[in-house]
């Protein structure tokens, strides 16, 4: 083992799937803005952990681990078919929106099928972009920075692009923190930040918003293939860690 040996945590561990719910209800709902990009996350995140389970009910064939997994599976499927039916309709241009309501809904049910499933370490590698998106955003999130209603991209309608959409202060209001953040994204350069004296226009910092820094103006189906594309390229590193160097860390690997 690379870290030693196994430490109880107790009923800390109740805390922990605490904040997986909240994180879970959240993450989607911040990684959002595009036409099916929310859907679309929920479909790739619940085809992994379909997948997963289905991995989990090969190797246990009777026991409470495969009752587990079953059971995951029984949430997943039903919601896996419906929200496919629903990403036809929410892609670019879409003709059905969600809101937070699904976003909730796909989150909260994502953790139930983790906990209630005993994957709820498990699951956390398939929300990788959702935990990056959320890091980056933590200065906006904590008002370090100020942070707009809502941070979706902007729209060129003479190219029919999406552009990045902006967040504007004056830098001599922000705390030691705020200006600490503009000063490392600027180092960084993982934002644009433009400056007139004091005035300062910073990217929003998404994951939607960042990845439109790295490719510039983008339509708008093409930028959520790329963030699905990613998702997708993430749940399968994810699933080979889980059984392919999970042995590294665990000396039963269950």
């Amino acid at each position: 083992q690379l870290l030693g040996g196994s430490v109880d945590i107790g009923v800390a561990y109740y805390a922990y799937m605490a904040l997986l719910a909240i994180f879970c209800t959240n993450a989607i709902n911040i990684l959002a803005g595009v036409n099916g990009l929310e859907v679309g996350q929920a479909v790739v995140v619940a085809a992994t952990v379909v997948v997963n389970n289905c991995i989990q009910l090969w190797r246990w064939r009777e026991g409470s681990l495969r009752d587990n997994n079953l059971f995951s599976l029984c949430l997943m499927l039903p919601f896996l078919t419906v929200s496919c039916a629903l990403l036809k309709l929410n892609w670019h241009p879409a003709k059905i929106f969600v809101g937070d309501t699904y976003c909730y809904f796909a989150g909260m049910l994502f953790a139930v099928a983790g906990i209630l499933g005993h994957n709820a370490k498990t699951l956390l590698l398939f929300f990788v972009p959702q935990i990056l998106n959320f890091i980056y955003s933590i200065p906006q999130l904590f008002k370090l920075v100020p942070c707009p209603r809502h941070r979706m991209p902007g729209y060129d309608l003479a190219t029919d692009k999406l552009v990045m959409s902006y967040a504007q202060f004056d830098e001599a209001e922000l705390g030691r923190g705020g200006r600490a953040v503009v000063a490392l994204l600027t180092f960084l350069r993982i934002g644009k930040i433009e400056r007139a004296g004091s005035n300062v226009k910073m990217s929003n910092l998404t994951l939607i918003n960042y990845a439109l820094f790295l490719l510039g103006p983008t339509h708008e189906a093409r930028l959520t293939t790329l963030l699905l594309a990613f998702q997708a390229v993430c749940s399968v590193l994810g699933l080979l860690v889980r059984y392919q160097l999970a042995s590294l860390l665990y000396d039963v690997v269950r």
